[in-house]
Order: structure tokens, then C-alpha cells, then sequence
């Protein structure tokens, strides 16, 4: 998801793209719809043919990206976001014999060589291998649970909860806000709640906050001991409602208390947008929450944002036909807004 602070508002683009990771004239620069449209298998050891090596790395490539969207926006652009990317390293076959052929198609490619402008010999075999992690609870050997898309595996046994750390599991800190409501249509979402210090606004408690996003409340003195925190989706979501989602969240400050254990419902939805895929949107969530958006825009680039502290918190919603409701903070979410590994 592609967000973008502009003149004075907050724009949205869901971008699945590709762009060439070498330096050839030779190939495109895109794979179009062929990432999307092929089927796709790992590069292992064993995989025949040589493995061109990458020049641009991702944060050179999203620079790309971002330059060529702004190009598409009238106006400045006072800052970018990209949040949920899933990087992929694809390789495109293409074979010599006389002329350049594109492999899938089995044509010569559009531009012809008269020679390759890259160096073979210099290239060397990778030895790729796909790495697995037992889904063993670390803490007590117990079986894991967790979708195949989730980022967080969840062990009922012991009540914890673990994420892939290099190589290894880091232990979780996590909870969930019960529902007085007794309903057996029950759906836990995840979200992050996230303690960041902030420069280049005063935000640090809820008193700033009521101040920064001009709320309809009377100031109390006890509102300045009361700490501000961001509250990020911890779910894939499409991006027009991520926002605004993440934005109403972090308005209300949920301050019910959390139970530090699993729900009972075993219908719980699976973490799949990372803790650090969060922390990018934080500075997109500021800017809505700001009511003096011709004030600060211009200042995003300068405000700088520095998690502390986060917590993995699961809130109730009932869950209907078409739509996820949760009565305590009045919000509604379509379903089919939803991303997951059971409609991927």
C-alpha cells in the first residue's frame, strides 16, 4: 500500500508492481502481469541456468516507485509511505542463441544485443535453501497455532506468543479487551499498540493529543499522566479503509483493560502485517489525526517518530454476514476489506 501526504489530504494507491533489479538494456523493465499471472516456483541450489545478480535493492527500488508515482500527483508531495510490501527476488528466463529469446514465450526479446552489456563470468552459482522453523512452542514444546500467512504463532498451552527472529522465536507481549456481550458470533482482530517518542510535535499524552487532533473534550489536569499511544493494524486491510481504521483507533485510545491471555473464541484472525510494516504507517496516522494539516504538512519530513515499546492486542468484533462490528468503539469493517491466507 502506497500512501502520500499532498496538498492537504491523504491518498491511497494499492501498487503491485515489478521493476528490473539489474543494469541491461537488454531486458524490460518490468514483468507486467506475468508475476502475478505465472505460476512461480523457489530458486533453490538445483535450479539450472545462471542467476544474474541484483543490483537495486529494495530501498532503491521503492525510491523508484515513489518517484515515478509523485511524477503522477499534482502538487508536492510532503511524504510517503509504503506499508504491507511483500518482497519478491523473481528471475525471468531468457536464453542466447544467435538472438536474445524470451524463454516463456519462446520469441526474440524486443531488444536485440549485439552484445550482452552484462558479464557472465563474473557470475556465481547461489546456494539458496528454504529454511523451516518446528512449530514447537520454545517455551514448552507444545504445538503452535497460526494460518499460513500468519506473522504470530499462538501456544494454548502455556499462553504465549511467539514471531520469527533470525532463525529463532522472540516471545511476544500480547492481550485482549473482552466483550461484555454475550454473543457466539465473535471475531478477534489484531492490532498493535505502539509507545513512540515523538520531535517535532508535542504528542506524548492524551492532553496532546486532545490539543493536536482538536478533540470536543474539556480538559482535565490528569490527561497529562495518561500516555498517548499509536494504535496500527496488525491485519492486511485494503487501503482506503487502513487508515481511517488505524486513525479512528488511535482517536478513542482504548483504555478497557487488557486481559494479558488468549480469547476463549478460537475464531481469532491471524497477525499478517508485522509490528515494523506498522511502525511505517505511523507517521500517515499522525497526519490524519492532525487538524492543522496546512501547518504541518509541510513539516512531515522534519517529525521524526521513534518506537519505544508494543503490544499485540486483540479486540472483539461481531461478526455478521457482510460486515465485523465492534459495539465499544462504534466501528464497522466490510469483510471483504479483509486480506488472509483463506481468500488469498
Amino acid at each position: 500500500m502506497l500512501f502520500s501526504c499532498v496538498p492537504f489530504q491523504i491518498r491511497e494507491k494499492w501498487v503491485d508492481v515489478s521493476h528490473q533489479a539489474i543494469e541491461s538494456q537488454h531486458f524490460p523493465h518490468s514483468l507486467g502481469f506475468r508475476s502475478q499471472a505465472l505460476k512461480m516456483r523457489f530458486v533453490s541450489k538445483d535450479t539450472e541456468g545462471t542467476l544474474l545478480h541484483a543490483v537495486h535493492n529494495l530501498p532503491q527500488v521503492l525510491k523508484i516507485l515513489g518517484e515515478r508515482f509523485q511524477a503522477q500527483v499534482s502538487g508536492p508531495v510532503y511524504h510517503q509511505a509504503h506499508v504491507g510490501e511483500n518482497l519478491s527476488l523473481i528471475y525471468a528466463p531468457y536464453y542466447f542463441d544467435g538472438k536474445l529469446y524470451d524463454a516463456v514465450l519462446n520469441e526474440p526479446a524486443r531488444q536485440q544485443p549485439e552484445a550482452l552489456d552484462i558479464d557472465l563470468a563474473d557470475v556465481k552459482r547461489h546456494k539458496w535453501n528454504l529454511k523451516f522453523l518446528p512449530t514447537l512452542c520454545p517455551n514448552c514444546g507444545w504445538d503452535m497455532e497460526g494460518e499460513r500467512d500468519a506473522l504470530v504463532l499462538h501456544c494454548r498451552n502455556c499462553s504465549s506468543a511467539w514471531q520469527s527472529h533470525k532463525d529463532r522465536y522472540a516471545s511476544l507481549k500480547f492481550g485482549h479487551i473482552p466483550l461484555d456481550e454475550k454473543t457466539a458470533d465473535i471475531k478477534y482482530l489484531p492490532f498493535w499498540r505502539i509507545r513512540a517518542e515523538i520531535n517535532g510535535i508535542e504528542l506524548d499524552s492524551y492532553a496532546d493529543l486532545v490539543k493536536v487532533a482538536n478533540l470536543p473534550r474539556v480538559a482535565q489536569e490528569a490527561w497529562h499522566t495518561v500516555p498517548f499511544y499509536f494504535w496500527g493494524l496488525a491485519f492486511k486491510i485494503r487501503p482506503q479503509t487502513f487508515i481511517p481504521l488505524a486513525t479512528r483507533l488511535t482517536l478513542r485510545q482504548p483504555a478497557e483493560s487488557i486481559v494479558a491471555d488468549y480469547p476463549e473464541s478460537e475464531n481469532i484472525h491471524p497477525v499478517n502485517l508485522s509490528v515494523i510494516e506498522a511502525v511505517e504507517a505511523l507517521k500517515i496516522t499522525l497526519a490524519s489525526i492532525i487538524t492543522r494539516k496546512r501547518t504541518y504538512f509541510p513539516q512531515l519530513d522534519q517529525i521524526r517518530i521513534r518506537p519505544k515499546s508494543y503490544r499485540l492486542v486483540y479486540l472483539p468484533f461481531i461478526e455478521s454476514r457482510i460486515e465485523l462490528l465492534q459495539p465499544m468503539f462504534n466501528i464497522n469493517i466490510n469483510k471483504s476489506q479483509l486480506f488472509h491466507a483463506k481468500n488469498l
